[in-house]
């Protein structure tokens, strides 16, 4: 499996689909998806890969295929955009949240959806962001050097 390309990626309906480049035949890319699901575990399609099992040709066409499937089959349907405020940075995935006057993220590296974050909260929608580019940067430049 490739990276996930978050910067592709598409809220619908509560829930965040994420294209890759599953495999290429005769030098044409075929793509598949992952899910995240706003309501997270509560949800049995979070963290799934390709549920419908159909891929596609393009970001745009998995895209229709994420949709299409989650229109029949979704076990929930959000109205609110639970993965509005989300970052690509270093081709890592961050999702800010607030609640009660706090923030918080959740941060996916390019090849997993395994939430790495830090259990910690800030007072700003910036000092969320500003410290985890801090950390991003910092593991860039460690594994530059070794």
């Amino acid at each position: 499996m490739s990276r996930l390309i978050y910067e592709s990626s598409v809220a619908y309906k509560g829930f965040l689909i994420i294209p890759f480049i599953f495999n290429q035949v005769d030098g044409h890319e075929i793509y598949s998806y992952k899910l995240l699901a706003e309501i997270g575990c509560n949800s049995s399609l979070h963290k799934t890969e390709n549920p419908a099992g159909i891929y596609g040709s393009s970001i745009e066409n998995i895209i229709a295929i994420a949709k299409e499937h989650l229109d029949q089959f979704a076990d929930f349907v959000s109205a609110d955009d639970g993965f509005k405020y989300r970052y690509t940075y270093h081709n890592h995935l961050v999702v800010i949240s607030q609640e009660d006057g706090k923030y918080f993220y959740q941060h996916y590296p390019p090849e997993s959806l395994n939430n790495i974050a830090a259990p910690k909260l800030f007072d700003t929608e910036f000092e969320c962001v500003s410290w985890i580019k801090q950390g991003l940067d910092g593991l860039i430049v460690r594994r530059r050097l070794y």
